[in-house]
């Protein structure tokens, strides 16, 4: 593990059916992900022009990267903070990656952090971020 390593995550296509498994499992059943209609509207300065995927979906995809990698290697994820950049729409598919920035050695074993963002197809960055990982020391 060292400064400059990335890591790479699997990539993601949120479908119609997907974005409702979503409502249905967050409880959250805000028009932006589910009614065409109200979708066509303008909110200020911003027009999506059809539903969107939900934010926080955004952030499970970077956890499933996190954990895929670390969970194997005996870390654990300790934190994750995330910015939306852009919306993801049905049809899109969209990767997470993460490059280690430091690394610090401590007593109790070994920390990184990451800069994570996640890219659509057309290589748009979609959501940005920082992650603190920890390898605990061997017992």
């Amino acid at each position: 593990m060292q400064a400059g390593q990335q890591i790479d995550g699997t990539p993601f296509s949120p479908t119609r059916e997907t974005i409702r498994e979503f409502c249905e499992a967050s409880l959250d059943f805000n028009p932006l992900h589910l009614d065409d209609e109200y979708m066509k509207g303008s909110f200020g300065r911003t027009s999506f022009g059809g539903i969107i995927m939900h934010g926080m979906n955004n952030f499970g995809v970077i956890t499933k990267m996190l954990t895929d990698w670390l969970y194997p290697r005996g870390g654990v994820q300790r934190r994750l903070e995330t910015r939306w950049k852009a919306p993801v729409k049905p049809g899109d598919t969209i990767t997470p990656t993460a490059t280690i920035t430091a690394v610090q050695v401590t007593k109790k074993g070994h920390w990184a952090t990451l800069d994570v963002q996640v890219s659509n197809q057309r290589g748009e960055t979609i959501a940005v971020g920082e992650a603190m990982v920890e390898f605990p020391a061997a017992l």
